[in-house]
C-alpha cells in the first residue's frame, strides 16, 4: 500500500498515541456538547470557586459556571479556529508559493518581497498587529493567524516548486501543449502535498497555542464565550484560591499539543523516504 508514492510503514507507537489523543480531543469538541447537556454560560453562585464535586465534576469558576462544560465548549472553539486557520494559511501559501516558484521573474520578486516582509516579524507579534485591525472575534483570529503563518508555507512550497519546475515531466507537459495553469495544477501541485502535509500538522499545534496566547492577552475570543486561553486569563486572580481553574485548561492545551507533535512526527517519518523501512 502506498500514499503519495511512498510505501506505508508501520506507524510507531508515538504516532498511534498522538493520533489517539487528537481523535479524542476532536470527538470531545464535536460530540461533547451533544452528549453532555449543560450551558457553559449558566451561573450558579453557590458553586463559585468550588472544587470538583457533585453537580460540577470539575468544579465552578469565579461566576459559578461549570468548568467541565466550559472546557468542552472551549475545545470546540480552539479546534474550530485551528482547523480553519490552518486551511487558510495552507491554501493561500500554496497559491502564492506555486506562482512565485513556477513563474519566476517579476512575479517571484514581488510576491517574495511581500512574503519576506511578513516573515521578518515573529508570528505572534504579527498576529497581534492584525488583530488590532480585524478586531477580537473568531473570524478576526482566523485571518490574523492565517496571514501570520502563511509566509512559512510560501517558503516551503516555493522551494519545492523550484526543484520541480525543471524536471522532465514538467518539460513533457509543456511539449504536449499544456498551459502553465494546467501544468501547475496537474504536475506541480500534487508533488507539493507531502511537505505541506507535514507542515500543516505542525501548524495546527502552533495555531492552538497562538490562539490561547491571544485569548490570554484579551485579544482572542471575547468573553463570555469560553476558550482555553480566556479561561486561563480570567483564572489568574484566583490561582491560589482555586488552582484547578488554571491547571485544567493548561492541561488541556498541553495534552493537545503533545498529541499534535507526536502525530506530526509520525507523519514526517511516514512521508520521508529516508525513514522508509
Amino acid at each position: 500500500m502506498s500514499v503519495l508514492g511512498l510505501s506505508l510503514p508501520r506507524l510507531r507507537l508515538n504516532g498511534l498515541l498522538g493520533m489517539g489523543i487528537l481523535t479524542t480531543v476532536v470527538l470531545v469538541a464535536i460530540l461533547g456538547p451533544v452528549l453532555v447537556s449543560g450551558d457553559p454560560l449558566a451561573l450558579d453562585f453557590r458553586a463559585r470557586l468550588m472544587g470538583p464535586g457533585p453537580g460540577h465534576p470539575l468544579g465552578g469558576d469565579e461566576f459559578g459556571r461549570d468548568v467541565m462544560m466550559r472546557l468542552i465548549h472551549g475545545a470546540r472553539t480552539s479546534i474550530w479556529i485551528a482547523f480553519f486557520t490552518t486551511c487558510f494559511a495552507i491554501l493561500s501559501g500554496l497559491v502564492v508559493g506555486i506562482l512565485a516558484g513556477f513563474l519566476r521573474g517579476w512575479t517571484d520578486r514581488v510576491l517574495m518581497m511581500f512574503n519576506d516582509a511578513l516573515l521578518a516579524f515573529p508570528g505572534l507579534l504579527l498576529a497581534l498587529g492584525f488583530m488590532a485591525v480585524f478586531g477580537a472575534s473568531r473570524h478576526g483570529i482566523i485571518i490574523a493567524l492565517g496571514l501570520a503563518y502563511m509566509p512559512a508555507v510560501v517558503r516551503v512550497v516555493r522551494g519545492t516548486v523550484l526543484s520541480l519546475r525543471e524536471r522532465e515531466f514538467v518539460e513533457a507537459s509543456r511539449v504536449m501543449g499544456n498551459s502553465e495553469a494546467v501544468t501547475m495544477m496537474r504536475h506541480i501541485l500534487p508533488n507539493c502535498l507531502a511537505p505541506v502535509t507535514v507542515l500543516a500538522t505542525t501548524m495546527f499545534g502552533w495555531v492552538i497555542l497562538a490562539e490561547s496566547a491571544l485569548s490570554f492577552l484579551g485579544l482572542g475570543v471575547p468573553p463570555p464565550e469560553p476558550s482555553w486561553g480566556n479561561m486561563l486569563s480570567t483564572a489568574r486572580p484566583y490561582a491560589a484560591q482555586a488552582p484547578h481553574l488554571i491547571l485544567l485548561p493548561g492541561l488541556c492545551i498541553s495534552i493537545t499539543l503533545l498529541g499534535v507533535n507526536m502525530f506530526g512526527d509520525a507523519i514526517r517519518d511516514w512521508l520521508d523516504p529516508k525513514m522508509q523501512g
